[in-house]
């Protein structure tokens, strides 16, 4: 996560907490260490954000202190709203904390955003789940890193293979990877609930990421004959 993100994210944690928030318990919902937080509430207060407290006992937001409104038009907001309920078809559960995480921020700073239930998106969804958690996938995109899978095609048989992870692409009834496989030096789509096995490897494809990425894209968007 990096600094900017974190230190939002602090400023969320203290805004919703009426008691005093230690670095340790801030640390720990971050994930990160509590001397991280020390440093950052240090940016935080010389910054002049309200905060109060110290190291060994806890830190609080003093009250009036708000963040400047997010500038969506009616529209946009609605685009918001709609995309984050949808997320509950993928199954992800880490994509679903953040939808949860970012409804909330919404809610803070546009509360008549969420007021009226008006935009509703159905939970059903026909997309089996996996042995594969998705967070390990989409991370390995983020930090383009190769990936060791075992995958189990439509016959039942299973392949080893290290693939270039490069996108998913959500259908209704699938999550589906789309990679550069090495084993058929071509690109190729798997779907996640066929991965039995994943590994994120040490390997990294960043000087190859732009090119591959613009060739996928060429070939994914290509009108079908």
């Amino acid at each position: 996560m990096e600094r900017s993100t974190r230190l939002f994210e602090i400023i969320q944690l203290l805004r919703g907490v009426t008691a005093p928030m230690t670095a340790s318990a801030i640390a720990v919902a971050l994930e990160v260490t509590p001397r991280t937080i020390y440093r950052d509430m240090a940016v935080l207060q010389a910054r002049r954000v309200p905060i109060e407290g110290e190291a060994g006992i806890g830190y609080v937001m003093r009250a009036g202190f708000d963040l400047p409104p997010l500038m969506f038009s009616a529209e946009e907001m609605e685009a918001i709203v709609v995309g984050l309920s949808l997320l509950g078809r993928t199954g992800d559960n880490a994509l679903q904390q953040a939808a949860t995480r970012v409804a909330g921020k919404i809610a803070c700073v546009r509360p008549e955003a969420t007021r009226a239930a008006t935009l509703l998106a159905s939970s059903w969804h026909a997309i089996p789940a996996g042995p594969v958690d998705p967070d390990t996938i989409r991370r390995a995109i983020r930090e383009e890193q190769c990936l060791s899978l075992t995958y189990e095609n439509a016959e039942g048989l299973r392949s080893a293979r290290k693939v270039r992870p490069l996108a998913l692409v959500y259908y209704v009834d699938s999550i589906v990877l789309g990679a550069w496989c090495d084993l058929r030096a071509d690109f190729r789509h798997f779907r996640l609930d066929r991965i039995q096995s994943c590994a994120v490897l040490e390997e990294r494809f960043t000087a190859q990421a732009p090119a591959l990425h613009a060739a996928w894209r060429r070939q994914h968007e290509r009108p079908a004959p």
